[in-house]
């Protein structure tokens, strides 16, 4: 399956590519709405009383053909269609639809009782306001709770922004034509859009590449690409240094726990050698959690956390890669600034990233020869970046990443992986089980040890496809988690506990995780 990620101006000029080479609109249309009518029908089998919301432009077009399939098939469908001037194209398919006699009406409420809902009233391309009377229209439909499956965006989303304009469709299922449409994956948008499934339409890769080029910007995370830089498999010939050597620095006094959580999340990396440095209060119970672990007990200051004096402590010994931040607190900053300074990848998290603020971040990690992971939830962003507005987090993570010119993993309801080249991944599913304390923890874990593992020479993946293998990873464990336990049941420990079952289940049941 494709996972380009498209604006609305990207989307319109691959379309005129397609139609300029001969590829007729209404051939097109009869296209993605046929395969959209197979989705409903494979997903509602039973012939139900189906409402059909009709727009004035090609949206609406693909709705009525839908509309007159599904009608075909034995389904009652009834059309609610508010606008009285329609594209020809459209208006040509709701002449013939309604000369099947299908029910016809301009306000919503006689479609009270439909058992689906298919919206079609606006596509890609919407930035204005939605105007009444479908405002109103929709604010109705809400208030039903029906399910909905909407054509390529739900109505009332931004194209690219995601932003609500004055209203928008709660969808069930937002059916996205051809390539994803970039407003679904927006933060504003999580709210309405539903699951998304993609509706491939065979566009010409050509076609696809003149607008994109052939190292897109923009893509959606594939269960493939991301497995592909897992270390699933091994050499039969290997040891433990050849695995990767990691030093984690995390904990203190009152967060001893975040260090057990990350130290779980490296574990299941399977890297090959973990040294885990905490303040020596701590060094027996995170002994007792990673029996495996080499623990280093700290010096510790007056508060409970890691003493600049331990610094020595650390620079004894070498190390593949560096995960340094949670539970720390920022008493450890020169502790960071000890990390942020070593020949060697560096994986920033929590009070990592929050000491790094009290510095110039852009001037201490642009002097890095080695590569560096950012992993900032919002808050954390904005302390470390203060100039740069989060309203497009597209584009901030962009930016934060070039001016850094390291790896910036930005954590939230579809997490972003930006690169100093202007790439972007989007993580396209996850879950709001994660949005509990410590589960950012794991993340750096698992994070350190893959990119341990990576600086071995037999393990030739990139960084930035190891981090969006561990984002993904990451969210699918919580989502089979959640799946099993409830959004409620999955804490951090039981996260870490679903790590190898999701990775496992991953393998063996492909199609499962697309």
């Amino acid at each position: 399956m494709s996972s380009l990620i498209v604006t609305a101006a990207q989307m319109g000029q691959i379309e005129e590519r397609v139609f300029a080479n001969g590829m007729p609109v209404a051939a097109l249309m009869e296209k993605a709405a046929g395969r959209l009518a197979d989705w409903i029908q494979g997903h509602y089998p039973q012939p139900r009383r189906v409402g059909v919301l009709v727009g004035p432009g090609h949206n609406g077009g693909d709705a009525l053909v839908v509309a007159r399939e599904l009608h075909f098939q034995g389904y009652e469908v009834r059309v609610y269609a508010p606008f009285e001037h329609l594209k020809d194209l459209t208006a040509t398919h709701a002449r013939y639809v309604n000369g099947l006699g299908v029910s016809w009406d301009t306000q919503l409420e006689p479609l009270h009782d439909c058992d689906l809902f298919v919206d079609g009233l606006f596509g890609y391309g919407l930035e204005r306001p939605i105007p009444e009377p479908v405002l109103g229209a929709i604010a109705l439909l809400n208030s039903w709770l029906p399910p909905v499956i909407s054509i390529d965006l739900p109505s009332g989303i931004h194209t690219d922004t995601g932003a609500v304009l004055g209203i928008a469709v709660r969808a069930t299922h937002t059916l996205c034509l051809g390539l994803w449409k970039l407003g679904l994956f927006q933060d504003q948008a999580l709210d309405y859009g539903g699951d998304g499934v993609l509706i491939e339409l065979d566009i010409p890769k050509a076609d696809i590449d003149a607008v994109l080029g052939h190292t897109p910007l923009l893509t959606g995370i594939t269960r493939d690409d991301a497995i592909a830089a897992l270390p699933y498999h091994r050499p039969p010939v290997t040891h433990k240094y050849q695995q990767g050597r990691l030093l984690l620095i995390a904990g203190s006094r009152s967060y001893g726990g975040a260090a057990i959580l990350a130290g779980l999340g490296a574990r299941a990396s399977g890297v090959g050698m973990l040294s885990l440095a905490v303040p020596s209060s701590l060094q027996s119970l995170v002994l007792s959690q990673l029996p495996e672990a080499v623990v280093i007990g700290c010096h510790e200051s007056t508060t409970g956390a890691i003493a600049p004096v331990s610094i020595d402590q650390l620079s004894s010994r070498s190390y593949d890669a560096i995960a340094c931040g949670p539970g720390l607190t920022t008493a450890a900053l020169e502790v960071v600034q000890w990390a942020v300074q070593q020949n060697c990848p560096l994986v920033l998290d929590a009070d990592g990233l929050n000491s790094l603020s009290e510095l110039d971040p852009i001037q201490s990690l642009s002097r890095r020869s080695a590569p560096t992971l950012l992993t900032p939830h919002s808050g954390e962003f904005k302390r470390l970046f203060p100039k740069i507005e989060l309203t497009d987090r597209v584009n901030a993570a962009s930016r934060a990443a070039a001016q850094t010119n390291a790896i910036v993993i930005l954590k939230g309801p579809r997490t972003l992986i930006a690169r100093p080249d202007g790439r972007i991944a989007i993580n396209p599913r996850s879950t709001p089980a994660l949005a509990r304390g410590g589960s950012g923890d794991v993340l750096t874990g698992i994070l350190g040890g893959l990119v341990a593992g990576a600086s071995t020479p037999h393990l030739p993946n990139t960084l930035e496809q190891l981090a969006s293998g561990a984002v993904w990873w990451h969210a699918q464990a919580a989502i089979l988690a959640a799946q099993e336990c409830s959004v409620m049941g999955v804490d951090p420990l039981t996260l870490s506990r679903y790590l190898l079952p999701s990775l496992v289940s991953a393998y063996q049941n492909p199609y499962s995780h697309r």
